[in-house]
């Protein structure tokens, strides 16, 4: 058996991870910038922000000063009210107003409207642009216009999300073009001559691909990276119903497959990859690898794939793993071990509770006897098994299970003595030390241990009775000694205790028996 000494990307593809091809997807906006906004809107659409010299005479109207275009694109006239004019070229806007006064009555009136901002402005335009530099355009020119005239945001380091105005300094709006790009919508600035647009860092990036309708890099604002909110942005497909996730944790490969639903609770970082899938419950499953590994901890495989399939792709720390102790944790097998010491459980305390007694003596160490039991009893049944499956050398052949923890030992030069001794402790392994050696060296038994019921625990799970067969790593129990005045119930304990101490490598004590 041989293990990978680093995660590679092919364990993905092999056993049905997603093939992201994200490295390739352009941000989300990215076809904004194609050059049609450089052009400009032209000196003769009327936009919000630009101001006017209207003069109306005659008739009984005297206006004479600078009216502006509204952030709703309208002017107000005096006697008339507001006047929608945005989009209109500037000769159209005296017929505007001419047709308004003619529809009051007021034909007569003279009309006189000039633009009073002509003149071309310069914008700097710099931060995570393509083309850093200043650059002039109309006075209703727009950000999008000079980002264009720029390159537009740089796709690796601009942001999308925090586009700055700065006028003599000071900082007058921040602008997302996520809304435009949704909606059409921006807000209203007018830039004037010697302002600053300052594109700012990229924020968080969460490429996805597969079962949605938008397939990009998304950019997220502080803390706002979740599943629920990239959903929104790329709008999965109806049949989408799993997602595939892969991205960095604490330094460390990370990967992770949930349904649509779960994955909307999720915080994602900087740099995730998501794959949106559809069906995919019936082929695939998810394993867990602990131990001495390195990397990704969850893998994503495919039903029917065995141990061997998954192992050459895992990460083990160089040198430190114990790769002649792989053994699998089982949920199946722990079900199993757990419903046997429940029925061994309800064997005791039948015993217990229905002995009989041939004298009022007898019958008050009987009462005293199944009250303890009875104690025992509700502690054993809290009892978690591990559903340790024992791997024999090089038997990796075994098919997976949905949830199955592959476990990887790490290396040991100790032996762990715990139980029933004086002193439990970590001692050191050594080939001439035998069992006794071993307890004489954690003090020695306790008098309520049992003697005969030393386990060995093996790092790759096996558990043996006794013996010298012990290994560096190994984990040594004594079982506490069960004494009861009926011989059943004393087996009953015992069998209890050694079914815990095998499942649970723990040992349940006997302090109230």
């Amino acid at each position: 058996m041989r293990i990978a000494l680093h995660l590679l990307p092919l364990l993905l593809m092999l056993i049905a991870a997603p093939c992201f091809g994200a490295d390739a997807l352009q941000p989300y906006g990215a076809n904004l910038f194609q050059g049609n906004f450089s052009k400009g809107q032209g000196t003769d659409a009327v936009a919000p922000g630009d101001r006017f010299v209207l003069r109306m005479w005659g008739g009984g109207f005297n206006q004479d000063g600078v009216v502006a275009v509204s952030d709703r694109g309208t002017i107000t006239l005096d006697q008339l009210g507001e006047l929608p004019v945005a989009g209109l070229t500037r000769e159209k806007l005296m017929q505007d107003v001419q047709s308004k006064l003619a529809a009051a009555g007021k034909s007569d009136v003279q009309v006189y409207v000039a633009p009073l901002d002509a003149k071309a402005v310069s914008v700097l335009v710099t931060g995570g642009v393509v083309r850093p530099g200043r650059y002039e355009g109309a006075p209703n020119d727009g950000v999008l216009t000079f980002l264009d005239k720029a390159g537009g945001i740089d796709p690796e380091r601009g942001s999308y999300r925090s586009v700055r105005l700065l006028r003599g300094g000071a900082e007058i709006e921040t602008v997302d073009l996520y809304p435009f790009v949704r909606q059409g919508t921006l807000p209203a600035l007018r830039l004037q001559d010697g302002d600053t647009l300052v594109v700012d860092p990229r924020g968080t990036s969460v490429a996805v691909t597969g079962e949605v309708t938008t397939k990009a890099r998304f950019e997220f604002p502080k803390d706002g990276a979740t599943g629920a909110a990239l959903m929104d942005l790329a709008r999965p497909k109806k049949r989408a119903t799993h997602v595939s996730l892969s991205g960095t944790r604490k330094g460390a490969p990370h990967t992770a497959y949930l349904p649509v639903e779960a994955f909307r609770a999720l915080q994602l970082e900087d740099g995730d990859k998501v794959e949106v899938q559809a069906d995919a419950t019936a082929d695939t499953m998810t394993v867990e690898v602990q131990g001495a590994i390195r990397g990704a901890s969850r893998f994503p495989v495919k039903k029917g794939s065995r141990l061997a399939d998954v192992l050459h792709f895992i990460a083990v720390e160089p040198g430190q793993a114990n790769l002649d102790a792989v053994h699998i944790k089982r949920k199946s097998v722990a079900a199993k071990q757990k419903k046997a010491i429940a029925e061994s459980l309800r064997r005791l305390e039948e015993t217990a509770l229905t002995a009989g007694s041939s004298s009022t003596e007898e019958a008050q160490i009987r009462a005293k006897e199944a009250e303890m039991v009875t104690k025992f009893v509700e502690r054993a049944k809290n009892v978690e098994p591990e559903g340790i499956v024992v791997l024999g050398k090089g038997e990796t052949h075994i098919v997976l299970e949905d949830g199955d923890v592959i476990v990887i030992p790490a290396k040991s030069d100790v032996v762990m003595v715990g139980g029933e001794v004086m002193s439990p402790q970590a001692l050191l392994w050594n080939k001439g030390r035998d069992l006794d050696d071993y307890v004489k060296g954690a003090g020695g038994y306790t008098p309520r241990a049992d003697r005969n019921g030393v386990l060995v625990v093996h790092q790759n799970g096996a558990v043996s009775r006794g013996g010298d067969d012990i290994r560096p790593g190994d984990q040594l129990l004594v079982l506490p000694k069960a004494e009861s005045k009926s011989m059943q119930t004393v087996k009953d304990i015992s069998q209890v205790l050694m079914q815990v101490a095998i499942s649970t490598r723990a040992i349940l004590g006997l302090s109230s028996l």
